[in-house]
């Protein structure tokens, strides 16, 4: 019988995506011992974070910060079982942190008399979005889809067995948007030959990016 595969991988070499982190990665969470597990929450939520926290209207060491603090509260909160997978998605639970840890960090830069490092990229105030439901799931899903499609290009190059040249050419034209004509010079390819790539790996990247959304955002 064939043994599990520690990156997830089915018997077949594919990737399953849709459980990384809704049933293995929250389950291994559940010992704080666990090193791999944390480090692997954490690489994969601490950018998003970072991001959503810019979208916030938080900078540099503010925005650091905010991430940490929401990844240290999620911790501490899933070890006391506070989080149940079944009562809403993982997305929302940790939306919900970040915007407390936003709404307080800004609270105490007033109190101490210290300005709230600014993203010049953003037009609101610092934790003025923070009780707006609908701005941050937006801004949440706006970052989230970001890393996901970063990610799924990873695994597509992991996954495919396709050559080296065909996957620069996929994403020099897919994803960067380089005409295909240049796209076919740098390559050594046809034209004709830059648009059937596209074709046969937009497909399976979409794939990898839906199960990725999932498994980002889900609880349960």
């Amino acid at each position: 019988m064939p043994q599990p595969d520690p990156m997830g991988r089915d018997p077949l070499g594919r990737v399953a995506l849709g459980t990384r982190t809704t049933t293995r990665l929250l389950d291994d969470l559940r010992d704080r011992a666990n090193a791999p597990a944390w480090e692997a929450f954490d690489a994969r939520y601490r950018p998003i974070l970072t991001a959503f926290a810019h979208r916030l209207g938080f900078a540099g060491d503010d925005a650091a910060e905010l991430a940490q603090q929401t990844l240290a509260e999620f911790s501490r909160a899933y070890a006391q079982g506070r989080y149940q997978r079944g009562q809403g998605r993982l997305s929302s639970w940790l939306i919900g942190i970040a915007s407390h840890v936003g709404s307080q960090l800004r609270r105490n830069r007033a109190r101490g008399g210290g300005a709230v490092a600014l993203d010049s990229q953003t037009d609101g105030q610092p934790g003025s979005a923070c009780d707006d439901e609908h701005a941050l799931q937006a801004a949440w899903d706006r970052e989230r889809d970001r890393a996901a499609v970063a990610e799924a290009l990873a695994i597509l190059r992991e996954t495919s067995r396709v050559k080296t040249e065909t996957m620069r050419a996929f994403e020099l034209f897919a994803i960067r948007g380089v005409p295909a004509e240049e796209v076919a010079a740098q390559c050594g390819i046809s034209v004709d030959a830059v648009y059937v790539i596209k074709n046969r790996l937009t497909g399976r990247l979409r794939e990898i990016v839906a199960e990725l959304t999932i498994a980002y955002d889900e609880g349960g």
